[in-house]
């Protein structure tokens, strides 16, 4: 089951990149309750050779980079920053750059936020609780369980410049391991670790 809160954060008028934690497969059902309308992803090339999985996210319009050349990977978020602003559109990236569940957050790479200052558009954090608790990635079988999904306020790009985006990475990361030690019911961990 999914308990979603934050929703009204979505109403920002024009373009956005939504982040986002990636833990497994079950992020995508939860993306299904609250992706917003004119929302595309960002995924990882060999996401389109996963047989039929890969052609349902090709079909749903993912937009894909290729991880291993970094100069490939400027080039698409380049033109999915005009491409953004022209069309009105929010991009969903998943910063951590591969599902991670630890029970933490992993460091965040930083394409996601040099797009957004880049486009000069706002950055929209969401936050999926652990899945530890019914989830175990090494079997890849889960119990039933309460997945909790927080859309927090948008964070303002306006008047950044590149120089500022290891900040705006640290601030969003920082942001978002508090929520999400909060929503795992593990509120302690998020004031050790900060």
């Amino acid at each position: 089951r999914f308990e979603v809160k934050g929703l009204e954060n979505f109403k920002v008028e024009g373009p956005a990149i939504i982040v986002s934690n990636h833990q497994s497969i079950l992020d995508m059902m939860g993306l299904m309750e609250v992706l917003p309308d004119n929302c595309v992803q960002v995924g990882k090339k060999e996401l389109m050779y996963m047989g039929t999985v890969g052609l349902i996210i090709y079909l749903g319009g993912v937009i894909f980079i290729n991880r291993k050349s970094t100069s490939s990977a400027k080039m698409v978020m380049s033109e999915v920053a005009k491409t953004m602003v022209a069309d009105n559109v929010k991009v969903w990236v998943y910063p951590e750059g591969t599902r991670n569940c630890t029970g933490d957050l992993l460091p965040f790479k930083k394409g996601a936020f040099h797009l957004a200052v880049q486009a000069q558009v706002p950055v929209i954090p969401v936050v999926y609780s652990s899945f530890t608790t019914f989830y175990n990635p090494k079997t890849k079988l889960f119990t039933s369980g309460k997945i909790k999904v927080e859309i927090l306020p948008p964070i303002e790009t306006k008047g950044l410049t590149s120089d500022d985006v290891t900040e705006l990475s640290d601030r969003c990361l920082s942001t978002m391991r508090e929520t999400f030690f909060r929503l795992s019911g593990r509120p302690s961990q998020a004031k050790d670790s900060s």
